[in-house]
């Protein structure tokens, strides 16, 4: 089961937490195909946001596969993502680096942002903003 945490200070649409939230738990193998989402009503309990802001988060994991709605039972998904399980050595090497991390001072934006720059080093075709290509100067196009 998946706990989902609303940060509505993030500028991230709720919908789109959920959206991430589920994903990351499938990708670290918390959710597995066959398991069951929590219902709207569940959702809405723990979170308090809209029973459509749930509704539409599980649609769009629904178009891109992850899960299947089954009339009348509920939201279960359909496949994994990626292979990171959450009990692998490499999780407890970034927990072991996220608490000097924050030893050292560095506030969570400032992870994040050394964090993201070293994954845009290692995997530069995943980049989450990739640099726009260079167009010579005089071409209209």
């Amino acid at each position: 089961m998946v706990d989902y945490r609303i940060d509505r200070r993030s500028g991230v649409a709720t919908y789109v937490q959920i959206v991430q939230q589920t994903k990351q738990a499938i990708r670290l193998g918390l959710l597995v195909p066959g398991d069951k989402l929590p219902t709207a009503r569940e959702v809405v309990e723990a979170t308090a946001v809209n029973p459509n802001t749930v509704l539409k988060a599980y649609r769009e994991l629904e178009r891109e596969g992850l899960v299947e709605a089954r009339r009348g039972l509920g939201t279960f998904v359909r496949r994994t993502l990626g292979a990171a399980p959450a009990d692998s050595p490499l999780r407890a090497e970034l927990e072991d680096w996220a608490a000097r991390a924050r030893e050292s001072g560095l506030e969570r934006e400032d992870v994040a942002a050394l964090f993201t720059a070293v994954l845009e080093t290692h995997y530069p075709e995943q980049a989450a903003h990739p640099a726009p290509a260079h167009t010579p100067q005089g071409d209209p196009s």
